[in-house]
């Protein structure tokens, strides 16, 4: 990544505009230095080194993006862009994005800062970006042709408002949009409280990342844009299973999650062995009074949840989409289901014809897992990932929170494998089998019915041939 001390230096940008606007070649002189990465993997907090003070969010699979401080303004600079995005090992996808990445970097700032940011467009068609749920000006709001022109190929725009509200928000393009968004262009924002705040408690550990999806073929690298519904590929700041890292933490933390859904469906987004509150929505904290716990939020298309929780318990914890189909890679949608049907004289025939053929399904889906077919080239196996007990056959939107008691405040690094404690591993039992107790009083009721009817013998009259109805 190149160094944020490296920024360009120029002259001053003179006041701020109502409206989003074309940066002049004069002023493309004094813009900040495009700093991009195309770095799969988790980096280390930004911590701030100008302006106001606050604990950086942790980007999964990402990074924030670096600013300058220009005469009490914090700068940004955003280029979208193709990019190459690897979904996970062995698979790469030709996205949109911004700065050398898809999702784009997460933009951070503090409660009351003002913020100037560049948008300079290498694309091959105009755009625009939206600051979603953000309060500013209706000409910063980035629908083209709405609230401002439309940004050109080869051009630059700046915008600038006041953080007026903190909280997790996102940005992505509102210039044809289905395609620019089915092609990877989002990204986080988030907003720090300036200061103490009475619904906003302070955490150890902060998190964040996107839902996405993408409609990509075996075999291919391109989204195909018009796909409605039939997403093969659902994935986390555009990665998937096993190529999202896990969510590190040290035991005891307090930990927060800011998870925004720019996908065209709804996630019930689950945590093991934990349960959180939802503390923070689109539209800021939640009152403490409307918060409870869970173990799944349900987060729709549009919406932002911030969860947080407590970091008690030791262990590799499963964090996923509980929508099966949503933990699974590239499949096919119109496989018939085969289990329980006894084939193998049919697959002895085919084998015949076709000598590499496989029977797969009829004792369900996991054996798909355990074999290592043939896959077409840049394509991920539907149902993956080796864990320390064999296979752990998911996909997409999976995930771990790993929580350890040695963990060093904060280290980010995978610790490994967690060392279970003797005894508390789930194991086969090879013991005898003990009959099971019987209660008197099963089968029955506990107000048995009085002058009980006996059973009745049903006949079935069929009707004569010819017969008809009457009426």
């Amino acid at each position: 990544m190149t160094s944020r001390r490296n920024f360009l230096r120029g002259a001053a940008l003179a006041g701020s505009t109502l409206a989003a606007a074309a940066v002049s070649r004069a002023t493309l002189a004094a813009l900040p230095e495009v700093v991009s990465t195309d770095k799969a993997a988790t980096q280390p907090p930004l911590v701030p080194n100008s302006g106001q003070p606050y604990n950086p969010v942790v980007t999964l699979n990402g990074w924030t993006l670096p600013w300058r401080m220009n005469a009490g303004v914090k700068e940004f600079h955003l280029v979208a862009e193709p990019v190459v995005r690897e979904i996970a090992p062995g698979m790469k996808a030709h996205l949109w994005g911004y700065n050398g990445q898809s999702p784009g970097p997460t933009i951070e700032v503090v409660e009351g800062d003002r913020v100037r940011l560049f948008v300079t467009n290498r694309l091959p068609e105009h755009t625009s970006i939206h600051w979603h749920g953000q309060r500013l000006p209706n000409g910063m709001d980035g629908v083209a042709g709405l609230n401002q022109p439309a940004i050109g190929v080869g051009k630059t725009f700046v915008y600038e408002f006041v953080a007026r509200r903190p909280g997790t928000f996102m940005y992505h393009p509102h210039a044809d949009e289905m395609t620019q968004m089915a092609m990877g262009m989002m990204g986080f924002w988030v907003t720090h409280p300036k200061g103490k705040h009475p619904l906003i408690d302070p955490v150890d550990r902060d998190f964040c990342f996107l839902l996405n999806a993408y409609d990509i073929d075996p075999g291919s690298y391109t989204p195909k844009i018009m796909t409605m519904l039939e997403f093969n590929l659902w994935t986390w700041n555009s990665r998937a299973f096993p190529g999202i890292d896990p969510l590190v933490v040290r035991k005891n933390d307090k930990v927060r999650l800011r998870i925004g859904n720019l996908t065209m469906t709804n996630h019930p987004i689950h945590l093991h062995g934990h349960e959180f509150l939802v503390t923070g929505t689109d539209g800021g904290p939640t009152p403490k009074s409307a918060r409870q716990y869970e173990v799944t939020a349900d987060i729709a298309v549009g919406q932002m949840r911030q969860l947080d929780f407590l970091a008690d318990e030791e262990g590799d914890w499963a964090f996923h989409c509980h929508k099966s189909h949503h933990t699974m890679n590239a499949m096919g949608h119109n496989v018939p289901t085969l289990i329980g049907v006894e084939h193998r004289g049919v697959a002895r025939q085919i084998t015949r014809l076709i000598p590499d053929y496989m029977v797969m399904g009829e004792r369900g889906m996991a054996d798909m897992a355990e074999m290592e077919m043939p896959l077409p080239d840049n394509t991920l196996p539907m149902m993956t990932g080796t864990g320390p007990f064999g296979s752990v056959e998911m996909g997409g939107m999976f995930s771990m929170l790993k929580v350890r008691r040695d963990q060093k405040p904060g280290d980010y690094k995978d610790p490994g494998w967690y060392e279970h404690p003797p005894g508390t591993i789930a194991h086969e039992w090879t013991g005898p089998i003990a009959e099971p107790a019987r209660f008197k009083s099963e089968g029955g009721q506990s107000m048995p019915a009085q002058g009980k009817p006996g059973a009745a013998e049903v006949r079935v009259r069929k009707p004569k041939a010819g017969g008809g109805h009457g009426h």
